[in-house]
């Protein structure tokens, strides 16, 4: 059952594909939102790619660990689709990446807590397995008992983060080439698959704008500014600007 957060600041999640733009309407949000009261912002996100991405761009061996974690990563990818359990150490990883994001999730509550309104980069979804900040483990009783446990922890890890529903998600939606300009050391056919789930995702029934991002950035925000505005104004806050 979702969180009503009636008794939280404000939050507002910002998703869409890489090459949506959605951390730079993120830094923007968050300083403009800021007339409506103190602001602060998270981080929901795993960032696997952008470790894996760093680790080969490392001199001398930065090949070698690029080739290495993308065939690791194809190799769980496809166990996934095929509805087979990782094997035990990419689960380890998982478990791994689920507990850092359990650790941020814990201080934007915090931040909600303390009355700051929030505005996340990415927000965790129980709806689409694999893929979009959503469970690695997909939901299958195939696998050893430790990494049955690990998949069983972070659903349930997974199930009470997404139980608090957004006050609103900004959905930025993109085409395949325009996501593909912008991040061109991104695989296209993994830029395709997250552009192809992006209208899927309910958030838990969140209410959901959602905005062209092909469009100039100028005119995203100033979209942006305005869904937020009404839901802001609806929660009661006035414009002190």
């Amino acid at each position: 059952m979702s969180q009503n957060g009636n008794n939280l600041a404000p939050l507002i999640a910002i998703i869409g594909t890489d090459g949506s733009g959605k951390s730079t309407v993120a830094e923007h949000m968050v300083g403009w939102i800021g007339r409506f009261g103190p602001a602060g912002q998270a981080h929901l996100g795993k960032q696997a790619g952008n470790i894996g991405r760093a680790l080969a761009e490392l001199p001398l061996i930065g090949g070698y660990l690029g080739r290495l974690i993308r065939k690791k990563s194809d190799g769980v990818n496809k166990r996934i689709d095929e509805h087979k359990q990782p094997t035990l150490f990419p689960s380890l990883v998982i478990a791994g990446f689920t507990l850092r994001r359990i650790r941020r999730f814990k201080r934007m509550l915090a931040m909600r807590r303390k009355g700051l309104i929030v505005v996340t980069d990415r927000f965790p979804q129980v709806e689409i397995t694999g893929a979009y900040d959503g469970p690695g483990f997909p939901e299958t009783s195939q696998g050893s008992w430790l990494v049955l446990r690990l998949a069983k922890f972070e659903h349930d890890s997974f199930q009470w983060m997404a139980s608090y529903k957004p006050d609103l998600v900004l959905r930025l939606n993109v085409d395949l080439d325009t996501a593909c300009a912008r991040k061109p050391d991104h695989r296209r056919e993994a830029l395709a698959r997250k552009i192809a789930v992006t209208p899927l995702l309910k958030y838990s029934g969140a209410p959901i704008v959602d905005i062209d991002a092909s469009q100039p950035l100028a005119t995203v925000i100033r979209q942006a500014e305005e869904a937020v505005t009404q839901v802001m104004h609806a929660r009661g806050y006035a414009n002190a600007a």
